[in-house]
């Protein structure tokens, strides 16, 4: 039986009245009451499925915030959608101490198949006076990625868990979420509650799907490395592997990493400073040193194997030819066989994730080593098979990836592309958007961002130039290249890069007090990220930062996709 709204708004406001301590919201029989029974159209939430959980003195660490301790009361409850059998979806809010509490509310998203990062994105929240959210997109468990739902008995696409995990889900948990916070502290109608959300890779596109589809959903979006465009993004992975096989050959991990030093030591003082980070990857593309690389020594101890890689041997050897032939091939990113491009690759200085061979100590040799992120998407989405990876790529061509993009575009497009360019709605009604990318990014390409930027600039304001149309873009929306950082995570390759651990804090100074962001603070040698398209340059031999408007830096990471026919945005 619902609650409804009129009949405990007073039993609410009275007790709130008289609570100023966690211990006193923290009970399942306030949580009960402050249940948003009537939020979401077609749905019913499930009082009885409430429970609340008091935490004392937690310790929070990450990289996407700072390190805290804190207190916070955990409520978790049910909601399903009417008239579908057996949907049952969980959320959780993890709420602050009613001092602590500022009007805020974030959402907070997961990472590859995962439509949540559990315990280690939701204290964000926490963390500048808000409650944090994050769901189960109705998948069984909080710990249930996806892709173990994502085909149906009967060997057909789960639309409904498909539809949740692209953007309904996280839509549901912001609707109940702030509805929650404002019953739970007892915040007047008057009053606004702030929303946000904060996200990398799978997480970084969700909260893109928030602002693509329901423009006043929240004030400020924090989207880190967002997985743009799932069909090409998906089975991009696999380009690498057919490039390996299309020239016969499979570097030794020793060898992707002697490569992968020398070219941070070649590229890292392009920038105008040695410091051991690549700021800037364009330069790095056009002037590398190869004919240093070419034949150096490599040497690296054996290694044990794990739950997550096998077993390698020492290795010792020479950077070949061959291995320099398939990192520039890899580099180039995937053409059909006209030569039309049909997707980007990485940048220099990245790891070679998606080159890494296999080692078999029978024969005592390197073999193929087939992407799971690629593989596990192909097998799902288009062989429809309960497969973690698909068993091999023979026959597999640049043409077959191709072929298998515009497949998934077509059959998956309006859920897991992400891209409409269109935004108007958003900055009409008041958000903020800062985008941050990794520049050493290994698993999605840097220059993903830069093209969705890009796309919104000449979609919104196509009569304006570009320099004009940037600074238009600015007003709502910036992006941020972070040097010398891998896929959501520092990078142990370039240990001194920086990382904006505060950027949640920044965007809640944009929306609420006008300052919009500049650059971006960091730790490390490099102390501000530029916003694009201005990049990262040192001079006075090292001493002096600035940001600089170099067109040659903005072409570089400007492809024409000149193999389909319609726009991909």
């Amino acid at each position: 039986m619902r609650y409804s709204l009129w009949a405990y708004t007073l039993v609410l406001a009275s007790a709130t009245a008289t609570t100023t301590s966690l211990t006193d919201i923290c009970t399942t029989a306030y949580a009960k009451k402050a249940l948003p029974v009537d939020a979401i159209h077609g749905a019913t939430v499930d009082p009885s499925s409430i429970s609340t959980n008091l935490v004392t003195n937690f310790t929070a660490s990450s990289i996407f915030y700072p390190t805290s301790t804190f207190d916070y009361c955990n409520v978790t409850f049910a909601y399903s959608h009417d008239g579908i059998d057996g949907d049952i979806v969980h959320v959780q809010y993890w709420l602050p101490a009613p001092g602590q509490f500022k009007n805020r509310y974030v959402s907070t998203g997961g990472g590859g198949w995962a439509i949540n990062s559990g315990s280690s994105s939701i204290p964000t929240g926490v963390i500048v006076g808000a409650v944090g959210g994050l769901t189960d997109g109705g998948f069984g468990t909080f710990d249930t990625q996806f892709s173990s739902v994502a085909l149906l008995e009967n060997g057909t696409i789960n639309w409904q868990a498909a539809y949740m995990f692209g953007y309904q889900a996280q839509h549901e948990l912001a609707i109940l979420g702030k509805e929650l916070t404002r019953n739970i502290y007892n915040v007047p109608s008057s009053e606004k509650i702030y929303s946000y959300y904060q996200g990398c890779s799978e997480g970084g596109r969700g909260g893109w799907s928030q602002v693509q589809r329901f423009p006043d959903q929240f004030d400020g979006v924090v989207a880190a490395a967002p997985a743009f465009r799932w069909a090409q993004q998906q089975t991009n992975h696999l380009t690498g592997n057919v490039i390996q096989k299309t020239l016969d050959y499979y570097s030794p991990s020793c060898e992707l990493e002697k490569i992968m030093n020398m070219t941070v030591a070649s590229c890292d003082p392009l920038d105008g400073k040695t410091d051991g980070i690549v700021s800037r990857s364009d330069l790095c593309l056009k002037h590398l040193n190869w004919d240093s690389i070419l034949g150096a020594s490599y040497s690296c101890p054996a290694i044990s194997g794990s739950a997550f890689a096998g077993a390698t041997p020492a290795q010792t050897g020479n950077v070949s030819a061959k291995a320099i032939e398939v990192i520039k091939t890899f580099w180039k990113g995937l053409h059909d066989s006209d030569g039309k491009r049909v997707y980007f690759s990485y940048q220099p200085g990245s790891t070679f994730d998606d080159l890494l061979s296999a080692y078999d100590s029978s024969t005592d040799s390197w073999k193929l080593n087939i992407s799971g992120l690629g593989g596990m998407w192909i097998g799902l989405f288009i062989d429809l098979l309960q497969e973690t990876n698909i068993p091999s790529l023979d026959g597999v061509t640049y043409d077959t990836l191709k072929e298998w993009m515009i497949l998934s575009q077509k059959k998956y497009g309006d859920i897991f592309q992400t891209t409409y360019p269109d935004l108007s709605d958003f900055q009409a009604a008041g958000g903020k958007i800062i985008h941050v990318h990794g520049e050493q990014d290994y698993s999605i390409p840097t220059a993903s961002s830069v093209r969705y930027w890009d796309s919104v600039r000449e979609v919104m304001f196509p009569s304006k130039t570009y320099r004009a149309g940037a600074a238009a873009v600015d007003d709502f929306y910036r992006l941020f290249l972070i040097p010398g950082v891998g896929h959501c995570a520092t990078n142990d390759y370039q240990p001194d890069a920086p990382w904006p651990q505060t950027t949640l804090q920044t965007l809640i100074d944009w929306v609420e007090n006008g300052k919009a962001p500049e650059t971006l603070a960091g730790s490390g040698e490099i102390e501000t990220m530029c916003r694009w398209p201005l990049r990262p340059l040192w001079t006075a031999n090292g001493k002096k930062f600035q940001c600089v408007y170099d067109q040659d830096s903005i072409d570089s990471f400007t492809y024409d996709l000149d193999a389909y026919k319609l726009p991909v945005y």
